[in-house]
This record gives C-alpha cells, sequence and structure tokens, in this order.
C-alpha cells in the first residue's frame, strides 16, 4: 500500500520534485499509512530504485518512476546511509505576517491586539509563526514552579490563539522555535515510546490538519522570495556587539530574518559590488518582564512581508510595539 500511494504522488507531482519535499506532502496527506516523514521518504526512495533492496527487482526496475543513476550509485559497496538533505521550506504569498515568539500562555494580549489590528488591516493572504509560539514551561528541563499552569492548560491556550487566527481566512504555517520542540524532546527522554503514535504527535494537538496549517521542523531554513527566515535557534549563538540583526549579519551573510532573542532590530550593509544585504530581528509578543529574567532589552515586535511575484524582491515592514501602539 504503501509503494501504491507513492507512485501515486510521484505520478501526481511529477519526477522534479525533490523526495524529500513529496515525502512530506505523502505523510502530511496519509498520516494513517506512514509512520512518519522518513517511513514515506522511504517508500519513494523504493519505487525510484535507490534502495539496495529494491533494485534487485525487475518490476521496479522497468518502472517508469525508476532512476538510472548516472555513475554506480554505491561503488565500494558502502553499507546503506541514513543521510537526510537539509531542504529549505519555501513559503508562496504576496503578503506575509511574521509573527515571533508569543509564548503561549504568557503572551501580551496588549502586543497582539496591536498586531491583529495591523493584520486586519493588511489583509496578508499568509501568517508565519516563527517559533515558541507555544511557552510548555511545564515540559521545561529547568527548575519548574508547580504553581504554574499545567502543559494541558498551554495546549488549550494555544489552540485557542489558533482559533483566532484562523479568523483572518489567512494560510497559517507554525515554524517549530526551542520551546516548541521541549515536547518531543520531553517524549524522547521521558516516554519514548509514544514516539509516532498519531494521537501524540505535536501537529495533531494543534489540529493542524483541519486546519490546514502547516508545521515546520527540523530547524529548516524558511524562504519567501530571497528573504531567509529562522526563528534564530538553528544557530547555536547569534554574537550581538551591536544587536541581534548584525549577528545575524555576520552569521548568514545574506538577507535573512530571525525572532528568538526577543529584540527588534536591522542592519545594512552592501558588498563590493554594490549588492545590499539587509538582516532583521523581530520583537516577541509575550510577557516583557518574566519571573527568570525580569531585566532585559526585550521588546514588542512584528513584521509585515511584501513579496512581488517575480519570486526575489520582498520588502520588509519591521514593527515595534510599544504600550500597545504600533511604531
Amino acid at each position: 500500500m504503501k509503494a501504491q500511494i507513492a507512485r501515486e504522488y510521484r505520478k501526481k507531482h511529477g519526477m522534479d520534485m525533490p523526495t524529500h519535499q513529496l515525502a512530506r506532502i505523502m505523510y502530511e496527506e496519509n498520516k494513517s499509512a506512514f509512520l512518519d516523514k522518513e517511513d514515506a521518504r522511504k517508500s519513494l526512495r523504493y519505487i525510484e530504485g535507490k534502495m539496495g533492496s529494491a533494485r534487485k527487482y525487475k518490476s521496479v526496475k522497468s518502472s517508469e518512476f525508476y532512476k538510472e543513476e548516472h555513475r554506480p550509485m554505491n561503488p565500494w559497496k558502502l553499507p546503506e546511509s541514513e543521510e537526510s538533505k537539509y531542504l529549505p521550506f519555501v513559503i508562496k504569498a504576496k503578503r506575509l505576517a511574521v509573527l515571533s515568539d508569543i509564548h503561549v500562555p504568557y503572551h501580551s494580549i496588549e502586543a497582539l491586539t496591536a498586531a491583529f489590528d495591523m493584520i486586519s488591516k493588511e489583509k496578508p493572504d499568509a501568517i508565519l509563526l516563527n517559533g515558541d509560539t507555544i511557552d510548555f514551561y511545564g515540559l521545561s528541563r529547568f527548575m519548574k514552579d508547580p504553581r504554574k499552569r499545567s502543559v494541558a492548560h498551554e495546549l488549550q491556550a494555544c489552540n485557542e490563539l489558533l482559533d483566532v487566527l484562523q479568523q483572518f481566512n489567512a494560510k497559517i504555517y507554525y515554524k517549530l522555535g526551542n520551546h516548541d520542540e521541549r515536547y518531543e524532546h520531553y517524549l524522547m527522554h521521558k516516554a519514548p515510546e509514544l514516539l509516532g503514535i498519531p494521537e501524540f504527535k505535536f501537529e495533531n494537538l494543534l489540529k493542524a490538519k483541519e486546519r490546514g496549517m502547516e508545521v515546520i521542523g527540523e530547524k529548516r531554513i524558511i524562504k519567501a522570495n530571497k528573504l531567509n527566515i529562522i526563528h534564530g535557534h538553528e544557530y547555536p549563538s547569534v554574537f550581538s556587539p551591536v544587536n541581534i540583526a548584525r549577528g545575524l549579519y555576520m552569521k548568514g551573510k545574506v538577507s535573512a530574518m530571525q525572532g528568538h532573542n526577543h529584540q527588534t532590530s536591522s542592519h545594512t550593509e552592501s558588498d563590493m559590488n554594490g549588492e545590499i544585504v539587509t538582516t532583521w530581528s523581530l520583537g516577541c509578543l509575550c510577557e516583557l518582564n518574566p519571573a527568570y529574567m525580569p531585566l532585559n532589552k526585550w521588546s514588542h515586535g512584528f513584521a509585515m512581508v511584501d513579496l512581488p511575484e517575480n519570486g526575489k524582491e520582498f520588502h520588509v515592514r519591521n514593527y515595534r510595539i510599544y504600550k500597545g501602539k504600533i511604531l
């Protein structure tokens, strides 16, 4: 059955679509058939003759999906590799709202109201939740206050936030930040037996399929035309002697945007050919003075990105929010 699904999807989407990307689509639309995205990828590799166990079958080698290599796949008879390709996630939109570091249930109603008022007015066709949308305080490995709200309450509050976002009739993308990843890390350490069970998958807890929402994990870079977007935890650290945006420039050397550090900033440099590179860091939409770090440099903010249809240009408006007003 898995191979048949793989054949149907490869025929529908064509031979040029990367296997990793097609596997993600297959898994999202057939979660009852596959254990995870890797399981879907193996099914595609099977019908394409990329697995040693498949190449010996004539039915595979003679099929329209078989991909003949230009050279022997493994002339030295090396063992099968678990290598995976790190591919960007591409967002197609005309106007993209980028909201980072909401940290439900420690969100700022005042800051979110200002951002949502702007979204209601600007009517973006896509909204990117750029990491740490949920805090998962209860799953933190740090010392926890037992009086804080439960994980169940955090998930309920996050779903209520997503219910509100759906009112804007925009495609929602949910990027996993370091706080969102706490859930799967907790399962890995405390309940590995639950990994892969559909009812316990994070995207299912957020009703992603019902909402038409795409969840972006694996620390993947997001591409919006030529703008690169990350949460910020993808780099082990961003050195920021001036500001976070300059630190991002020193790391990436391309036009990019990140959240994670809860600070609004921008940095621009040009190369010897006069090409301009700009980086941005986004403010957060959560409380500004949490108990674990009441003194900080945080600020509220979000971004709106206009994306011309040429697939290259982008126009970033990096907003700051102060006392509930957009600056």
